[in-house]
């Protein structure tokens, strides 16, 4: 018996079927998320949740099979994500651009969605400032460079329930065509951190005289905290403001940073959390 030969006009026929079976699947996703935004504003719950989308990519990627690329499927569901935050209220990215480099705005355009309202502002103040005061949701700004003679990262340095912190890392799943270079960048908005299983934390430790980044890494090192990422900043003579990526959620009274610390003495005299996020995952073209 043989079997039928394929039939091009048949197989089109299929494809129209499952096209419109998956925008059914998008718009009951979509009045799925209506539902939770209105249980979010009655809860006072910020609408974009960045660990939450963190394990959402990580599960849908870890089932994928067959030989669609996994960057498109990636490509996807940020475009998904980025709608549907977007369904939920007002949601401005804030960028820091330059006229030697656009990499960044690639990055949150990839990250955040084709459409989502994007503010091109030259410097890293004025996109702390935008975020601050609610121009604009999130703010991307370059990953710390220890070459810069004025870094960014020591507006950040300060308490309180409303402060600014670092939130993401991009790019999440690969670079995709962002051009500049390989530099990353990270994310600045509010909101507490949540558990995906796989973070990173950014603390700045403030040391007093001569403590060298080998022995404040060794500390760190010690007490079971894998240091990924160093900087350091000297605001006044003889204070050292260090900055530190640790591979792990930490959160504010973390007895396993006291124990870190404790044989500097003296030394250190402060330590301050400035975020927390999902790491990234590793880049893939396939």
């Amino acid at each position: 018996m043989t079997s039928q030969p394929l039939n091009l006009d048949e197989l089109r026929r299929r494809i129209d079927g499952v096209d419109d079976r998956i925008h059914d699947l998008i718009v009951e996703r979509a009045e799925i998320v209506e539902t939770i935004s209105a249980l979010k504003r009655d809860a006072g719950m910020p609408a974009l949740r960045p660990g939450r989308e963190a394990t959402i990519v990580r599960r849908i990627l870890g089932r994928h099979r067959g030989h669609f690329p996994r960057q498109s499927l990636l490509r996807i569901w940020r475009e998904l994500l980025g709608g549907t935050t977007a369904m939920q209220g007002r949601f401005a990215v804030a960028v820091r651009v330059t006229e030697n480099g656009a990499r960044l705005w690639d990055l949150a355009r990839d990250h955040y969605g084709t459409y989502v309202q994007m503010l091109p502002l030259r410097g890293a103040s004025e996109v702390l400032s935008a975020v601050a005061e609610e121009r604009a949701t999130v703010g991307v700004l370059p990953m710390p460079d220890e070459t810069e003679r004025t870094p960014w990262w020591p507006q950040l340095v300060g308490a309180g329930a409303h402060a600014l912190r670092v939130i993401a890392r991009l790019p999440f799943g690969g670079a995709g065509n962002a051009r500049d270079g390989d530099g990353d960048a990270l994310v600045i908005g509010r909101g507490e951190a949540e558990a995906t299983g796989a973070d990173r934390s950014m603390i700045v430790v403030e040391t007093e005289g001569d403590v060298s980044r080998a022995r404040l890494s060794a500390a760190f090192e010690a007490a079971g905290q894998k240091v990924t990422f160093f900087a350091q900043h000297v605001p006044t003579p003889g204070t050292v403001w260090n900055l530190i990526e640790l591979d792990d959620l930490l959160k504010p009274g973390d007895a396993r940073l006291e124990t870190a610390l404790k044989p500097l003495g003296d030394r250190a005299r402060d330590l301050r959390l400035l975020g927390a996020y999902a790491r990234p995952m590793p880049s893939e073209t396939k």
